[in-house]
């Protein structure tokens, strides 16, 4: 579990991770980033990592910090960021197998997230399902993205548009 001393580590691979990973995302936008990047302080950091209704990790690879990733009460994935050295080697997948894990512990049935364009075929190959984009609040255009914990959220039948596809039921609650 990540704590405060890692905040500055993690921070730096949220900031890294944003501007040269996201990069088709931001387009290097100035304004954009800014927004993006804002919260992105050791401070504000250390600050989720120490509230209880947050699940924050790291990955380390030789004691430095190379991924972060934090998941919330209300089920929602709200961090998932490597640096650019450190994708593609199970780091990712590794975290949130292990927020999955937690979410189960705390009872929540189904996970939510909002992936940018750089993230979406990751989230998608861990099992994540599309339902549609949304604007972030910096100004880049999302994906909602969810993944059922609990079998029993899978509502099955003829939901409006595509016939295939499963609707996310609001049951993520703990």
């Amino acid at each position: 579990m990540a704590t405060a001393a890692d905040a500055v580590g993690a921070c730096s691979v949220l900031r890294r991770s944003i501007v040269e990973c996201c990069a088709s995302d931001h387009r290097h936008d100035p304004a954009i980033l800014e927004a993006w990047l804002g919260n992105k302080t050791p401070q504000m950091v250390a600050c989720w990592f120490a509230s209880p209704t947050n699940f924050a990790l790291v990955a380390l690879d030789a004691g430095v910090v190379v991924g972060v990733a934090l998941l919330t009460r209300a089920g929602k994935l709200a961090l998932c960021y490597l640096l650019p050295e450190a994708q593609r080697r199970g780091a990712g997948s590794a975290l949130v197998e292990q927020l999955e894990t937690q979410a189960k512990q705390w009872g929540i049935k189904a996970m939510q997230l909002h992936s940018t364009a750089s993230g979406q075929a990751f989230f998608l190959k861990q099992g994540y399902a599309e339902a549609g984009n949304v604007r972030s609040p910096y100004g880049v255009e999302t994906v909602f993205c969810w993944k059922a914990l609990d079998p029993a959220c899978l509502v099955t039948g003829e939901p409006k548009g595509d016939p295939k596809r499963k609707r996310f039921c609001n049951c993520n609650s703990a």
